[in-house]
């Protein structure tokens, strides 16, 4: 896809020039609680089947949904994170709709007034550079349960631990403009919510899946629309249900925008439709008719009362929120003098950042952020691990950076306690005094090895006075004879001296 750095402006090549496109997305992201959000069953992953059902969930007769206080409370966490209005005043609706796996026949959702309103969010793309994605709103549902259809060839199997998990489905404006774009709001949307702890992230679990509304345009219309804040003519869309990755995202996007290109210069007319994603040929397929509001009838659920907030209350949750990761970003780079690059990268991850965090307790910060980024997470990488698996904890990673800001082993040495720590643990300090690897800072003992490697290497030392940049081999010669130990500031000092450079 044709990108132009300085605009990031993305287009699409067709018959009759360029195209654009234009993306929402609907993320539905499973609360994080012990509980479902109208029972008290429980919502543990991977349980046997039909085992975390009650009889809420079941939709058995004459029985009454009770909201969770919890997931309201991580509904309002979550919308404040999103720089969003929280309504004071919110209801229940019920979705009307028959699937197998929908016990009730109808979904209990928030329709035209859900807890969280406008918002939005600051997203990065790969290069660096940054982007704002309106958020439209954010509601509380119910999860439906699942229907299996591989285990038998004559029928289809219905398994109801999901349904009446809660989720929450976060609903952006059409800002997104191309497929890296969506990825990036996912990406920044899941982080903003494992900061919170408001929601687990994890696609592959089915935690966080996404709607992806696709249109296309032509260059130019775009920006009239969103003027106006009018995108209802601006393309007929699609949407692609339930993609469980940022790759598929990506993927689905590109299918479908080159698809819908297609038909429009081949005179054909985009119907509005709902589609699915197939990850194994890489291309989005119909599965109805896209449902407007009317079509699932809404109407208040007479089960429960409205939502009421108190400002107290969601005042409480405010006073309470963790630093998000952009305010954290901001932070490491203004105060701790980190790089943007390094900033980002550690607080990519809420891990990532708590582990930095406690490195950086007894350690100097840029050291240590060249060590985390670099050496710890190229290893972490090659082994497959994350970083709560990591094999050295913040602790020894600490001191082994307190180790070479004091002079006590040099960057070279500090690789190899890193590898001796990584695979036998123990506290560097120790392995670095029981095993000889203090670096030489005795100047003496190095000036010793310099007038040996001068006297022996003449020729090498007249190159060196004519071209001073090939001072290296003599460094290199330097550390070889001290085994790596020879202290660097102190080597190249003392033979710049000796050699007159």
């Amino acid at each position: 896809m044709p990108l132009d750095d300085a605009t990031h402006r993305y287009t699409l090549p067709g018959a009759t020039g360029e195209w654009e496109i234009v993306i929402g997305l609907e993320v539905h992201a499973q609360v994080q609680s012990d509980a479902k959000l109208f029972s008290g069953a429980s919502t543990e992953f991977g349980a046997a089947p039909n085992t975390h059902v009650s009889l809420v969930d079941a939709a058995m007769p004459g029985m009454l949904p009770v909201i969770n206080k919890h997931c309201v409370e991580q509904a309002v966490k979550t919308g404040l994170g999103l720089n969003a209005q929280i309504n004071r005043f919110s209801r229940f609706d019920r979705k009307n709709y028959f699937y197998p796996d929908l016990p009730q026949g109808y979904q209990i959702s928030q329709f035209q007034f859900p807890i969280v309103g406008e918002g939005e969010i600051v997203c990065e793309r790969d290069d660096g550079s940054r982007f704002t994605v309106g958020i439209e709103r954010l509601h509380l549902e119910q999860d439906a349960g699942k229907s299996i259809h591989d285990l038998d060839p004559n029928a289809t199997y219905v398994d109801l631990n999901r349904s009446g998990v809660a989720l929450m489905e976060i609903v952006s404006k059409p800002h997104v403009r191309s497929p890296i774009e969506a990825a990036a709001y996912v990406r920044t949307l899941r982080t903003i919510v494992r900061y919170l702890d408001t929601c687990g992230g994890d696609m592959e679990k089915g935690q966080m899946r996404a709607d992806v509304n696709v249109s296309v345009c032509k260059p130019g219309q775009y920006e009239k629309f969103r003027e106006t804040g009018d995108f209802k003519h601006l393309g007929t869309r699609c949407e692609i249900k339930n993609v469980n990755s940022l790759r598929f995202i990506m993927q689905a996007i590109e299918y479908e925008a080159r698809r819908q290109i297609d038909i429009i210069e081949e005179g054909g007319r985009i119907e509005q439709q709902t589609r699915l994603f197939d990850a194994n040929t890489g291309v989005t397929r119909a599965m109805r008719s896209k449902e407007e509001a009317h079509d699932y009838r809404y109407f208040p659920d007479p089960d429960l009362l409205p939502l009421e907030l108190e400002e107290s209350f969601i005042e409480n949750i405010r006073v309470n929120l963790p630093e998000l990761p952009e305010a954290k970003r901001k932070r490491f780079v203004e105060v701790l003098g980190l790089s943007e690059y390094d900033a980002s990268v550690l607080t990519a991850d809420k891990d990532r950042a708590d582990y930095f965090e406690a490195v950086i307790a007894g350690a100097d910060a840029k050291l240590s952020a060249n060590w985390v980024n670099n050496e710890l997470f190229g290893r972490l990488n090659k082994e497959g691990l994350g970083i709560t698996e990591s094999p050295v904890s913040p602790a020894q990673l600490a001191k082994l950076v307190s180790l070479i800001t004091s002079n006590v082993i040099s960057g070279k040495i500090a690789k190899d306690v890193f590898e001796i720590v990584w695979a036998e643990g123990g506290d560097p300090k120790q392995i670095v005094e029981s095993r000889g690897m203090k670096q030489v800072t005795d100047t003496g003992a190095i000036e010793k090895v310099v007038d040996e490697l001068i006297a022996a290497n003449p020729e090498q030392a007249e190159k060196v006075k004519v071209k001073p940049q090939t001072l290296g081999w003599f460094v290199g010669q330097v550390m070889k004879a001290t085994g790596g130990k020879a202290n660097p500031q102190a080597v190249n000092e003392i033979l710049k001296s000796k050699l007159g450079v």
